[in-house]
């Protein structure tokens, strides 16, 4: 095993990327052994004490180190960059669990354009044995897609932080948290076979979600699996990098957490503000996808047709266009709120 010195100088960067405990330091590394006598610029992560440079690990402080080491009880052996990977996912699962019947109220209203009350009596008309129906694709989506989500922001920033150069924190976070969105749009056909699943139109014509993929696939093909994708683009992007963009500014405005418990109390208040702010901004994208992949078969019409459809359906009403964001609204504020507390909390255990 190769032994080296490391020397750092370095000026602090101040993060705003939502609270992580790490920060980052611009730093000139001169290590002594094997590259005695060389002097490189890089970007160091620094992550309770350690620091994180061109793949070598040493400790500035050993303390630090150790109380790092002590707090990964969960998965001990889990590499450091995929841990945001596993606790995105985590705290989806547990945030799909807790709200879906919420969700399927809400996306009879964003279907039909009906009342919250009318909502909840086809649900309770349909019976209990359907209230999880059509469970597994967001399940299975949101697990991936949260994962995707803040596991790619942390690998792009890395990446874009190491060869952007000169290039500001800001657009480079923000060009991480747009590329993390968009990636997470390859996972479309999952939103999609939710959709189907959820409209009672096709309680008889689709019977979980394997049979719904087997259907759209054999049928109509890859492309169908994909209606609806625009939308979604526009959605993911943008809100991504709001959301991670703001995280950290709008937690430095709480009241500084004097325990754990009172911590993971600002980090449900951050994330459901923003989770609540980001979907009535965006609740429109989300009422044009799920008209657009209500459809099974035939053209596939373009975005603007759609929403102009909807819009004169809804007697050209920008309130009956947002039928359905205020219950969103109090969804996301439990969804996000669950999601980013979680994904904070399970940080500190991996």
């Amino acid at each position: 095993m190769m032994m080296c010195l490391v020397q750092v100088y370095s000026y602090p960067v101040e993060r705003h990327d939502g609270g992580i405990a790490h920060s980052e330091l611009a730093a000139y590394i001169r290590l002594h052994g094997a590259n005695k006598g060389r002097h490189r610029r890089a970007c160091v992560t620094v992550d309770g004490g350690l620091i994180v440079s061109m793949g070598v690990a040493v400790t500035m402080d050993p303390e630090a180190q150790q109380g790092k080491q002590g707090k990964a009880v969960l998965l001990p052996g889990l590499d450091q960059r995929k841990k945001h990977y596993v606790c995105g996912s985590c705290a989806a699962f547990t945030n799909i669990s807790v709200t879906f019947p919420i969700q399927k109220v809400l996306f009879r209203q964003q279907l039909f354009g009906v009342r919250a009350s009318e909502a909840v009596t086809q649900l309770q008309r349909d019976g209990l044995r359907n209230l999880y129906r059509g469970l597994l694709p967001p399940l299975l989506q949101k697990t991936t897609t949260v994962a995707i989500m803040f596991g790619l922001y942390e690998d792009f920033s890395r990446l874009l932080a190491g060869h952007a150069g000169g290039a500001p924190e800001l657009l480079t976070r923000s060009l991480a948290a747009v590329l993390a969105g968009t990636a997470e749009a390859a996972l479309t056909p999952f939103e999609r076979v939710q959709t189907l699943l959820q409209d009672p139109r096709n309680h008889g014509r689709f019977h979980n979600t394997f049979h719904t993929f087997g259907t759209l696939l054999r049928d109509h093909g890859v492309r169908e699996c994909y209606r609806g994708l625009l939308p979604i683009l526009l959605r993911n992007g943008p809100s991504n990098a709001l959301f991670f963009g703001l995280r950290g500014p709008i937690k430095q405005q709480l009241p500084e957490a004097q325990s754990p418990a009172a911590n993971l109390v600002n980090d449900f208040i951050c994330g459901g503000l923003l989770g609540a702010m980001l979907g009535f901004m965006f609740y429109p994208l989300n009422v044009l996808k799920a008209r657009m992949q209500a459809q099974v078969g035939g053209a596939f019409q373009p975005s603007r047709a759609v929403l102009l459809t909807i819009w004169r359906e809804r007697d050209g009403k920008v309130t009956h266009l947002f039928r359905g964001a205020q219950l969103n609204y109090y969804r996301s504020i439990l969804s996000w709120g669950i999601i980013n507390a979680t994904y904070e909390l399970l940080l500190k255990f991996l």
